[in-house]
């Protein structure tokens, strides 16, 4: 029988509970012993023994001194991440660090320099390069079904937007939101994004205005191989969930729709009637979330490179700041890598 691979999460908020929940209950080739959280207690402490966690703590520090343990989930807010992340190189622990490592470039370069010296596995989490519908478009466009791309066209649009509080301190849409759509164009195109440039709006909250963000924005992308895209974001739409992608190409196009609860169309005449979109990340991800992580612990057993590795860590952020930029200048960014 093959050994498991022994896994410690730290944080066990929101996600840190999704993915020790899709481990325990769906990847039979990991295990996860420990959680560690500071603000641990009884109700969180019962929570992880019936998933069958055998130890919790306050101190994440003792799941990076358990010699038993593998891999390293790091779920914590963003400003622990490339702290934790270079303490658990040091201690030989494989990484999945949920995105971003940090919202400075060189914190981050200098997270993954301690990563590569350590020998060790490192995985960023950007789920939705695991999702069903958005990895048909990347093989569809890896196969050259569509030829070479021209356009990649990305929808993103929240169901309603987080607290003030939340974006006060979250580094803004571009951090919070957009990065994943940053993550994504790179993913669909296959090429490096070389220039941004941003229309930005607060059409839905002004309180996210006086915070100094914005909750509409168009992004327009130019990509090394020549081919353009657009980012669509808004932090509310009513109807739902609205994660929608397309890749147009010199031999045709390629395009995901949304997961609904279910394909039922109503048809009467008073008009044709379907279901909303799913409601939020967590119902219209779940199993892509499951399928990181499952694809993270077979790097480790098969000793091969993680599907997502520091540059994929890197570039987005880098997007970002250059997003943010162009917003504040209303000018055309261009990257230099």
């Amino acid at each position: 029988m093959k050994k498991k691979t022994v896994i410690g999460i730290i944080g066990a908020g929101r996600i840190g509970r999704v993915h020790a929940e899709g481990i325990c209950n769906q990847i039979p080739g990991a295990h996860v012993k420990s959680m560690a959280d500071p603000f641990m207690n009884d109700e969180t402490a019962q929570w992880a023994e019936s998933l069958g966690v055998e130890f919790t703590t306050k101190d994440y520090k003792e799941i990076l001194d358990d010699s038993e343990i593998d891999a390293v989930l790091i779920c914590t807010p963003t400003d622990t991440h490339a702290r934790i992340t270079r303490e658990a190189a040091k201690a030989g622990k494989h990484i999945f660090c949920e995105k971003p490592i940090d919202l400075d470039v060189e914190s981050i370069k200098e997270t993954l320099r301690v990563v590569e010296e350590a020998g060790v596995k490192f995985q960023i989490g950007f789920n939705r390069r695991f999702d069903h519908n958005f990895r048909a478009v990347k093989d569809a466009v890896s196969a050259g079904k569509i030829g070479d791309p021209h356009m990649i066209k990305i929808i993103s649009r929240d169901p309603s937007p987080p607290p003030v509080e939340y974006i006060k301190s979250s580094g803004g849409i571009f951090v919070d939101m957009t990065i994943h759509d940053f993550d994504m164009a790179r993913y669909l195109s296959g090429s490096e994004v070389v220039e941004v440039y941003v229309q930005g709006a607060v059409l839905v909250d002004p309180e996210i205005g006086k915070a100094g963000d914005i909750d509409t924005a168009l992004i327009t992308l130019k990509f090394a191989n020549g081919a353009i895209g657009s980012i669509d974001n808004s932090r509310k739409a009513v109807y739902g969930y609205d994660q929608r992608a397309e890749v147009f190409g010199s031999k045709g196009s390629i395009a995901s729709g949304n997961d609904t609860l279910s394909t039922v169309v109503l048809s009467t005449e008073d008009g044709i009637i379907s279901e909303k979109p799913l409601f939020f990340f967590l119902e219209r991800y779940l199993a892509s979330f499951v399928q990181e992580l499952r694809e993270f612990v077979q790097a480790i057993v098969d000793d091969t490179d993680t599907p997502l590795g520091g540059l994929d860590a890197l570039r987005p952020v880098q997007i970002a700041i250059a997003a943010g930029e162009s917003l504040k200048t209303g000018q055309a960014v261009k990257l230099s890598y």
